[in-house]
């Protein structure tokens, strides 16, 4: 079986492949491609997708450790 991988890009959004499931808070699924870019930087118009809104904020998506 193969594993979920989610991987921060730098100052991007979560790069997510593999078999997951993605809801709404009601518990309904929502249809997404594979690999799924998912936003971080809170700035996207069609969240929970990454838009590419991070370009044009001062997003840093620096991970602390």
């Amino acid at each position: 079986m193969s594993d979920a991988t989610i991987t921060p890009s730098e100052d991007g959004p979560y790069l997510v492949s593999g078999p997951v499931t993605l809801t709404d808070v009601d518990g309904r699924e929502i249809p997404h491609p594979d690999p799924v870019s998912l936003c971080r930087c809170g700035a996207s118009a069609n969240k929970p997708f990454c838009d590419g809104s991070h370009l044009t904020t001062d997003f840093d998506g620096t991970l602390a450790n």
